[in-house]
């Protein structure tokens, strides 16, 4: 296995050991249990869902694997070296110090903003009689092409969508409590789900 379910516990610091401070993210990974085996890809499941607020298809899903409780959450990763067996527990004991993980998560909703905010504007003069002080100016030619190009940064809804964060490396691994300590932050409110994978590449695909 490669990679795990978690969430977002917060941000601390460490200490290396020159004393310099390193920032980290703290995320509960884990233990997470197989839920199903296909070809290339392994089902996995975090949390506990209430018995009255489970579908009945889910429910015989999950018995398929022998589990008493369902997981809240279920994710399929790619498979990688031997297959696990349904049922068996995924903890965070696959990572050790010094890995390269990629976070996945759902960034914070910022709600509808302008380009200032969204996108970096420096916006208009703010003296000299000027009224367009946070306005994007001129979106497109007139005449020619008589349209707005497409792809064209405008003021729209911010946040809340899907973000891996590339190039983590994990500081620390706490076995016992299923705590993952990786350096920098990672996209997400506190208690948000987080997908963390072991990298094998630049890409966010490898």
């Amino acid at each position: 296995m490669n990679g795990l379910i978690g969430r977002k516990l917060g941000m601390t610091r460490l200490f290396n050991e020159d004393g310099a401070t390193v920032p980290v993210t703290v995320i509960a990974a884990g233990a997470c249990p197989v839920v199903q085996v296909t070809g290339s890809h392994v089902q996995l499941g975090f949390g506990v869902r209430k018995p009255k607020r489970t579908p009945k298809a889910l429910l015989g899903h999950v018995r398929k694997a022998g589990l008493e409780t369902t997981p809240h959450v279920l994710r399929s990763f790619p498979l990688a070296g031997e297959p696990p067996k349904p049922g068996e527990v995924v903890t965070v004991g696959i990572f050790k110090s010094g890995d390269l993980v990629k976070v996945t998560g759902v960034t914070k909703g910022r709600g509808f903003q302008g380009v200032v905010h969204r996108h970096h504007f420096g916006g208009g003069p703010e003296t000299h009689g000027n009224t367009r002080h946070r306005k994007p100016g001129s979106i497109a030619p007139g005449t020619d092409p008589s349209r707005i190009i497409k792809g064209k940064r405008m003021p729209g809804h911010m946040g809340a969508r899907r973000f891996t964060e590339l190039g983590l490396r994990v500081v620390r691994v706490d076995v016992e409590r299923n705590l993952l300590f990786v350096r920098g932050a990672v996209p997400g409110p506190m208690n948000g789900l987080l997908s963390v994978r072991k990298q094998g590449g630049p890409s966010r695909h490898d």
